[in-house]
């Protein structure tokens, strides 16, 4: 395995997702102090996105991962891959922007959007460009040019949060002058419906740099190859499907298991810390960036359980290390949501360790993938996610938010028990578990030490918790540097 390559991309995709993350993350305290929290506004802009993500899901159909898969089969023409996929993912977006477009009023009532259709309508269209543009991000991953990936992350990310900052800080500024303007922001419930405006400008505009990807436009529709690909991406995007869920299905679910304005506050709340818990996150999704093409291209060569092997591992102490980061530095992190959120912190590291797991799940998932089985990923994300959904619904009305969290936990935990176990069996890899589990339960010692005097119920200087932990995490990236000289 090429760690340097997978290492150089990985920190060139981290720097567009992990950045930029944290560049939006950057608008979480704007939101909770400029929206109240008993106003609901929040809960808006938490549950709209939910729906958005779990709708690209739809959309994208899993076509990024079968598009890697046949670029790299044999026989296959890459480019005739990539104009396919596209046009398949392209026609469907527009289809389903049209169905939205015409049964928008009773789409949007029955979401509880009545009053704002057109909130509703413009995620449709967000939605539909998004899934577009994956396609084309994918082909950049595939090409292996993380810059211009970067770049285009970026060209959304800077816009979107100046324009932000636009709408909360500069209009209230102005409404004595222009009492129009007040008229406007009250209507879209004190400017959270200008956030998703904003979104679909800056989307549209991205659309622009792909323009030597929309060539691919011009390639000669393969039915006979869309078929073999379709075959392929059904179980992917079940999978897909029921990966998103995972994340978004108690967001969406929420306000019908909690109704009224206790059941906003509260989505509101785990909503916010949420964002802190999402760093683990943004790490797999970086390392998935490089990781996928790399497997893909290899998946030809007889190292290739190595490969996996190799991956898993440093996938692992890497996000226990992301882990341990956010916990230490906690007493800085919360600053970056408004004190009336922080009842909702306690949840983080519950949430952070179900996505340790889905990331695990990840790696564990190309067992089935380059064997062609897929629809074993389909079975397991879909028993995972019956888990986490019977959680929510049972424990939502009792626990609140905190059902959300261990939720996710037991939702992921079941899907990567079951791929750890049926994988072992369909197709063996040499993972080096000696390490993952030593990492694992250094992880857990450190994780203990940090946290013991919150459970003895003290309060120790937040300085102290910070430089502790710091001697403790420096102890951690010392043996991760050991076991790399190692390989």
């Amino acid at each position: 395995m090429n760690l340097k390559s997978l290492a150089k991309d990985t920190a060139v995709y981290g720097l567009s997702s992990i950045a930029g993350r944290f560049l939006n993350y950057l608008l979480v305290p704007l939101y909770t102090y400029k929206i109240a929290a008993e106003s609901g506004g929040y809960g808006i802009v938490t549950n709209l996105y939910a729906y958005t993500a779990l709708l690209l899901a739809l959309l994208t159909f899993g076509m990024e991962t079968t598009m890697f898969r046949f670029s790299n089969k044999d026989g296959e023409d890459a480019r005739s891959v990539y104009g396919t996929a596209l046009k398949m993912v392209g026609g469907v977006a527009l289809l389903f922007v049209a169905l939205v477009m015409v049964l928008l009023r009773p789409i949007s009532g029955a979401m509880g959007y009545a009053a704002h259709p057109e909130y509703v309508g413009c995620m449709a269209v967000i939605v539909a460009m998004d899934a577009f543009q994956a396609i084309m991000f994918s082909k950049l991953r595939l090409d292996r040019r993380p810059i211009k990936f970067m770049l285009l992350k970026f060209a959304f990310i800077i816009p979107n949060i100046l324009l932000n900052l636009f709408i909360f800080l500069v209009i209230p500024a102005l409404f004595a002058s222009h009492p129009g303007l007040e008229q406007m922001y009250v209507r879209f419930d004190h400017g959270v419906g200008l956030i998703f405006f904003v979104n679909l400008f800056c989307t549209a505009m991205v659309t622009l740099g792909f323009i030597p990807e929309l060539r691919g436009l011009g390639v000669k529709f393969d039915g006979a190859l869309a078929k073999r690909m379709l075959a392929y991406t059904w179980p992917l995007l079940l999978l897909s499907l029921v990966g998103v869920l995972n994340q978004v299905a108690d967001k969406i679910l929420f306000p019908y298991l909690m109704p009224g304005e206790e059941g906003r506050v509260q989505l509101g709340i785990y909503g916010a810390c949420v964002k802190i818990a999402m760093i683990v996150a943004l790490l797999t999704q970086a390392f998935r960036y490089a990781y996928e093409p790399i497997v893909f291209n290899g998946s030809r060569g007889k190292d290739n359980p190595e490969t996996l092997a190799d991956g898993m591992k440093y996938f692992v102490v890497f996000a226990l290390l992301a882990f341990l980061a956010v916990m230490v530095y906690m007493p800085i992190l919360r600053h970056f949501i408004q004190p009336g959120y922080w009842e909702g912190l306690g949840v983080v590291p519950v949430v952070m360790m179900a996505e340790v797991f889905m990331g695990i799940y990840f790696n564990l998932s190309f067992w089935y993938k380059l064997s062609d089985q897929t629809w074993w990923g389909a079975v397991m994300s879909a028993i995972g996610a019956a888990v986490m959904i019977a959680v929510n619904v049972i424990l939502v009305p009792k626990i609140g938010y905190w059902a959300c969290a261990w939720g996710g936990f037991a939702g992921y935990g079941t899907a990567m028990l079951l791929s750890w176990i049926i994988g072992s069996r369909k197709y063996p890899i040499p993972y080096d578990m000696k390490a993952i589990i030593g990492f694992t339960l250094l992880a857990a010692a450190i994780f203990a030490l940090v946290s013991l005097p919150g459970w003895l119920g003290l309060e120790l200087p937040a300085w102290i918790q910070i430089a502790g932990g710091t001697v403790l995490l420096a102890v951690y990236a010392v043996l991760i540097l050991r076991e790399i000289k190692k390989s």
